[in-house]
């Protein structure tokens, strides 16, 4: 559990500075290309992680099998979703 919490970057708001952290909903990616994945995450302020080198070439034809943290979470922004693929 404690990784999962680390890993979805669950903080309160920055107490010290009065900062507001703004937060995102995480959307849905599954069954999407991993080129398209990496498109709708960046226009939501996030990031994608998975393990492995792929070429630029290949994303196109490459499928999300799963994602976490799954969709409809709140999640702070400029945080990563990790990715599973096929």
């Amino acid at each position: 559990m404690k990784e999962v919490i680390e890993y979805l970057e669950l903080n309160e708001d920055n107490k010290e500075t009065g900062e507001k952290i703004s937060t995102v909903k995480v959307p849905d990616i599954t069954y999407k290309s991993l080129k398209n994945a990496e498109e709708i995450l960046k226009q939501n302020d996030l990031s994608i992680e998975y393990e492995g080198d792929i070429n630029k070439n290949e994303k196109e034809n490459i499928i999300i099998k799963q994602q976490i943290p799954s969709s409809g979470i709140t999640i702070n922004s400029g945080s990563k979703v990790k990715v599973y693929l096929k």
